[in-house]
């Protein structure tokens, strides 16, 4: 941000502080998925024979103040696939 220079985050809390966007996997559904496993460990499961998962959920935040800063313009249909803007 002090050389304002635009980037890409993994978590949204950068976005709240002025970043520019994050795209990453949900981490209510990384959660929701993790008690599950833990679940299936307590009820006596083998962590080695549970089958690895990769996201299927991903988060797209966008800051649209920080967008405009530098005379950024978004598109339309990239502000309708998030699933949050900051403005």
């Amino acid at each position: 941000m002090q050389h304002r220079l635009l980037a890409a985050f993994s978590l949204r809390q950068f976005i709240e502080a002025g970043g520019l966007l994050s795209y990453a996997p949900s981490v209510t559904e990384s959660l929701r998925h993790t008690t599950t496993y833990v679940s299936k460990i307590v009820r006596g499961a083998e962590p080695a024979d549970l089958p690895v998962e990769r996201p299927t959920k991903f988060d797209l935040v966008i800051n649209l103040k920080t967008a405009k800063a530098p005379g950024l313009t978004m598109p339309q249909s990239l502000l309708l696939r998030a699933d949050q803007v900051f403005e």
